[in-house]
């Protein structure tokens, strides 16, 4: 089988790759020239783990190519994936739709013979009916079938992901275009991955509404969280008692600074506006959107609370930067309210990420990058974890008090151990947990 992948950003590189993986040949297809000519040099322009060699086998193999030439691209294709962006459009909150329908108008113009178009972004449910009408007022002559197809990949684990899935959702409504999903799909079905076969509105819906849930958990515990900090509880505690229920599950029940990231904010905000424009407005979803935006405010001033209640003239040392660890991705990112507001308050801040400083350059300003935790602490009057990664796990607490003008740390992801960090003579604010 052939299939042609249009976009190369997260979702299709990914899905692209993964699919020659199957043994699928498939033609990966941009209009950034620069951005194919880096692909076909072994360039990876994100940071998820293994892609690289992912990508670096399957090229060698021959199974995965990159190009801009969409029309060769199509031409043959048995099917079609549009893998484009959908970021919320400005004013609204709408998904922008615009990338999506200019590849159907694309593809309606170069497809030859039968193919499944299959849209993987993400998008309103009304989206693949709409990319029908699309390709078959531009080509009514032509046969083919649109599908609808959500990813579920998460930033950091997107390969093992798409290789291993809870679940493969495909809207799908003929037995033909069925046929080729259940194809390409043939290696998940050899290793009995459950694939849900629905309509296509409902494989649209089922996208947002698992993102929007797992919005909820997360934004839930952090309002317990902050309970907790008030009574004397600890969040952890209560998060592990309630996720050993079966019913409500331990995944997406760790307190921090506020979900960010591609997929959260941009498709609660779409599917908030969806049902508004259906007058079935979700009360819930609008909550978990404007507590979300509030409580990354909050964490500069629970900054500032540890720093005595002003940062003016204060030097701020900011660990992690990308909205979780194991990606480059800086979109929505905590970081992104959090240090603004440390800086209009009057600090300045020192910041290091693994991965993420040079998306992080081109959003924040007047900001010290550095070149390691250590550096970043130097002369600093206080230490904020913002991102989880790793490497920020065992940091050397004797070494951290030499080089910080006093033992300040604000741990917002809840890494250290309230009573060691006592234990090392740090004043230590951490999240949901008695101090």
């Amino acid at each position: 089988m052939r299939i042609a992948m249009i976009g190369t950003g997260y979702v299709g590189l990914v899905s692209g790759a993964c699919f020659s993986e199957f043994g699928i040949d498939v033609v990966c297809v941009d209009r950034d020239a620069a951005k194919i000519e880096r692909l076909k040099k072994g360039e990876i322009p994100i940071f998820e783990p293994g892609l690289d060699a992912l990508v670096k086998t399957n090229a060698d193999a021959g199974r995965l190519t990159f190009t801009t030439d969409l029309k060769s691209s199509i031409a043959g294709a048995d099917a079609v994936f549009i893998a484009v962006g959908t970021p919320s459009r400005r004013g609204d909150g709408h998904a922008d739709l615009s990338y999506v329908y200019g590849a159907a108008m694309d593809i309606a113009g170069h497809l030859t013979g039968y193919a499944v178009v299959v849209t993987k972004s993400t998008v309103p449910v009304g989206t693949g009916r709409q990319v029908e009408r699309i390709i078959r007022a531009a080509r009514p002559e032509l046969e083919f079938d649109v599908v609808s197809n959500p990813e579920f990949l998460r930033e950091g684990s997107a390969i093992n992901d798409f290789m291993r899935p809870d679940r493969v959702v495909i809207g799908a409504e003929t037995e033909r275009a069925q046929q080729v999903m259940r194809q390409l799909y043939r290696a998940l079905f050899l290793i009995e991955t459950p694939i849900l076969f629905t309509k296509l509105e409902t494989s649209e819906i089922i996208k947002y509404a698992a993102n929007t849930f797992l919005a909820t958990k997360i934004t839930f515990i952090n309002e317990m969280a902050d309970l907790c900090e008030k009574v004397g509880a600890d969040v952890h505690d209560v998060a592990r008692g309630i996720g050993l229920d079966g019913r409500i599950g331990k995944k997406f029940l760790h307190p921090g600074p506020g979900y960010g990231g591609s997929c959260f904010p941009k498709d609660t905000l779409a599917l908030v506006k969806t049902a508004q424009d259906y007058g079935t407005p979700l009360r819930i979803i609008e909550t978990v959107v404007a507590v979300n935006e509030k409580r990354k405010a909050a964490m500069a001033d629970k900054i500032a609370a540890a720093c005595g209640g002003d940062v003016r003239g204060k030097t701020i040392a900011v660990l992690g930067l990308t909205f979780k660890p194991n990606t480059d991705d800086m979109r929505d990112s905590p970081s992104l309210v959090i240090i603004p507001a440390l800086q209009q308050a009057g600090a300045s801040v020192r910041a290091y990420d693994p991965e993420g400083m040079a998306e992080a350059m081109k959003l924040l300003s007047n900001v010290d990058y550095c070149t390691d935790a250590y550096d970043a602490m130097s002369g600093a009057d206080a230490v904020v974890i913002l991102t989880e990664w790793n490497q920020f796990r065992n940091l050397d607490v004797k070494r951290m008090k030499t080089l910080l003008k006093a033992p300040i740390m604000v741990d917002l992801r809840n890494v250290y151990a309230p009573a060691d960090m006592k234990a090392a003579g740090f004043s230590y604010t951490c999240v949901g947990r008695p101090a």
